[in-house]
């Protein structure tokens, strides 16, 4: 029978990303949260996480591990520790990328505490807009807004240029630590849009200058992004817990690797007088060792 501190510890690790996070969480040391995710695996005869530079990836396994304990172990403890309760309904912005892997399942206790969401995907200008027009309550941006808006940074997204191994063979190396926009300019793009709004941004970030490579796939989800690269359609910059499970598959290669990795700063924003459950979501979205992303 396993062990329900064992489960505990993969929960806290499965909905934080990382080991740290549920080291800080559970008042354990990292060597003793990386000891029983390993006692763990050895009882389950299955690898539960990707290891990556920045954090941990699950694996379909755990995906549905955490499907089959989590609701019973969440209730076991409310009922041994009864957090308040929430009342109310918050309604949300955020990318649908971020909310997808990261953002819900870090909310997800708060539901279990009464609180109901309503979430809206969409781009942060648009959201913004709801957010000023009364539509949504709080936004998840990666855009700081200008006067008007409370925001207030929760986390980092480090970006990553990524690309299929095949066109990965094709970048002159000796070419590409002395100039590298020249190195990389004859690989096709996959873009969010048309605009080039991540890529142009790493360009300009670590080249200083904007990409001269032509777009092969346009699509508005960077999931999708991830998909066309690794089916060989082009390469891109994608933020790096979309990109680390690619990456230690093998099905992409980093191109560029920076001393500073380009960072996006994501905020948490409101307007106007908020309620106690707007106040709760914002706060636990604060409070939470993120890491970087």
């Amino acid at each position: 029978m396993t062990d329900l501190d064992l489960l505990a510890t993969f929960l806290e690790i499965y909905r934080g990303g990382s080991l740290t996070s549920a080291a800080t969480r559970r008042g354990l040391t990292q060597p003793a949260v990386s000891g029983q995710l390993a006692r763990l695996e050895k009882e389950l005869g299955a690898p539960l996480f990707v290891r990556g530079g920045r954090g941990v990836t699950p694996t379909p396994r755990a995906d549905e591990l955490a499907r089959r304990v989590g609701p019973h172990l969440d209730q076991l403890t409310t009922a041994l520790d009864p957090a308040p309760a929430l009342e109310g309904t918050v309604r949300l912005g955020g990318a649908a990328e971020f909310m997808t892997t990261r953002g819900m399942p870090a909310l997800v206790p708060l539901t279990r505490r009464g609180l109901r969401l309503e979430i809206t995907f969409g781009l942060a200008g648009d959201l913004l807009q709801a957010l000023k027009s009364g539509q949504l309550d709080l936004v998840l941006s990666s855009v700081r807004p200008g006067a008007g808006f409370t925001a207030t940074p929760f986390t980092d997204e480090e970006f990553l240029l990524v690309g299929p191994p095949l066109l990965a063979r094709t970048v002159d190396r000796r070419l590409l630590g002395e100039d590298p926009a020249r190195a990389l300019e004859h690989l096709p793009l996959v873009a969010y849009s048309d605009d080039l709004p991540i890529i142009r941004r790493y360009w300009r970030s670590e080249f200083g200058r904007r990409p001269k490579n032509t777009a092969a796939v346009i699509v508005p989800d960077l999931r999708a992004v991830l998909a066309a690269v690794i089916a060989g359609a082009g390469v891109s910059a994608l933020p790096r817990y979309l990109a680390d499970p690619a990456l230690a598959a093998g099905s992409v290669e980093q191109l560029h690797h920076p001393e500073i990795p380009p960072l996006n700063t994501l905020y948490v924003v409101t307007r106007g007088t908020t309620t106690p459950a707007v106040d709760a979501v914002a706060e636990h979205l604060r409070s939470r060792d993120w890491g970087v992303l």
